[in-house]
């Protein structure tokens, strides 16, 4: 066996992994901050997220190293029987989980926990682009079309069962894969936007105000862009059904969301929220990053998050760290290389010859931009705080090794890419 043979680094693309041995250093080094009040303290201290955390790295080292390894086909081969080993985890997770601020979606082995969750991510990715790539299904048939959409269904409702409610919505990433392979139109993307639009407008103004509104762009539509009869018939349905589905928000809001959501959505849109109470974690969270400047307080500095200020300040309110120790220039190079990861993924999804792969790729970048967005966002009070990770820097064995195997199965099938194979 020849040398080159041995590498498994030959092939893989070089700034992707290079990103992501910056982004895990980068967690490191920032849960290290939140914990450490006495800078003498052992990095390795396992008692500690930042020493468990370096502990799961090396696990998710060796795994990414192992995914590099292996043949790509298999990959391709086991990708169904994947899926459904973390569909049936899934389940069993419901039955022999362990509850957490009443969510089900953790096995506790001694002082660590797995979330199947975070890695029926890369499963559902592996399975959908499976579908999709496979020359044998008819496209446009509706039992084929329906299909990928099951795919995505059955594990986007077990976690919805484990009531958690972020990662249920990291599932709905994938509608963009499916926009991207022609099995989601622009016009229901569109519908999804504005339906959401609408929720928010109608808790902050009068439904009939909102009403108004819909009517109006209605005409306005109709009248400059739309000129055939049934076009226009199609607006006045929507304009119906929209106007309609105004008129449930409140029902929805009261009764079937639960409280903690409620106030979460409150917290976001009202001015008149009690910052000791359902508001102190996104007030906190306002105040360590405000607090950090355009440079920062400095490395080990920061207090707001040192001293417990800001709660879950090592996992969903990590940014909070690099915001008041890193200060806005920190920030941005941090959402820099996200976006750079981003970007760079999509750019080699479309350069691919394999249409798994391609598929595949977009599943990863929906995925980490979802995380990525929603984390930050949330953050600093544009979306509501629904308890979702920061890719690659937020504390968690199984967000952090299921991200890994994510992003390396995906540097793996992109070292074919001059050779088509699927």
């Amino acid at each position: 066996m020849r040398t080159e043979q041995l590498n498994i680094f030959k092939n893989v693309d070089k700034p992707i992994l290079y990103i992501y041995v910056l982004l895990v250093f980068i967690s490191i080094a920032n849960l290290y901050a939140v914990e450490v009040t006495d800078t003498e303290k052992s990095l390795f201290d396992f008692s500690q997220s930042y020493g468990k955390q370096i502990f799961f790295l090396m696990i998710a080292f060796i795994i990414a190293a192992v995914i590099l390894s292996i043949d790509f086909k298999l990959i391709t081969t086991f990708s169904y029987p994947v899926y459904i080993f973390f569909i049936f985890v899934l389940i069993a997770v419901l039955f022999f989980g362990t509850e957490v601020k009443a969510t089900k979606a953790w096995f506790h082995i001694g002082s660590f926990a797995i979330q199947p969750s975070e890695f029926a991510k890369f499963a559902t990715a592996l399975a959908i682009a499976s579908f999709i790539s496979s020359r044998k299904i008819k496209k446009y048939s509706f039992k084929n079309r329906i299909k990928p959409f099951l795919l995505l269904a059955i594990p986007t409702f077990l976690v919805f069962l484990q009531n958690d409610i972020g990662t249920t919505l990291v599932f709905t990433s994938f509608i963009l894969v499916l926009y991207r392979e022609g099995y989601v139109s622009g016009y229901v993307l569109t519908s999804i936007a504005f339906a959401a639009l609408l929720f928010v407008l109608t808790l902050l103004f009068d439904e009939m105000f909102v009403i108004a509104g819909i009517i109006a762009l209605t005409i306005i539509i109709s009248g400059f862009f739309y000129k055939r009869k049934n076009d226009i018939l199609q607006l006045i349905v929507l304009c119906i059904v929209f106007s309609a589905y105004v008129y449930s928000v409140d029902y929805v809001f009261e009764n079937v969301l639960q409280h903690h959501h409620k106030e979460r959505i409150t917290v976001l849109i009202s001015d008149d929220v009690d910052t000791r109470g359902a508001g102190y974690n996104l007030n906190q969270s306002k105040i360590a990053i405000g607090s950090g400047g355009l440079f920062g307080k400095g490395y080990l500095q920061g207090t707001q998050t040192k001293y417990d200020f800001v709660p879950e300040q090592n996992t969903d309110f990590i940014f909070c760290t690099i915001g008041e120790e890193w200060g806005f220039v920190g920030s941005v190079i941090l959402i820099t290389l996200f976006l750079t990861l981003i970007i760079r993924i999509v750019l080699l999804s479309e350069n691919q010859k394999s249409s798994f792969t391609r598929i595949y790729g977009y599943s990863v970048a929906s995925i980490l931009f979802f995380h990525f967005a929603i984390n930050i966002g949330m953050t600093i009070g544009l979306v509501p705080v629904i308890g979702i990770p920061l890719p690659f820097i937020s504390y968690g064995g199984s967000s952090l090794i299921g991200f890994t195997i994510l992003l390396f199965i995906f540097l793996k099938l992109d070292t074919k890419r001059l050779e088509r194979f699927y």
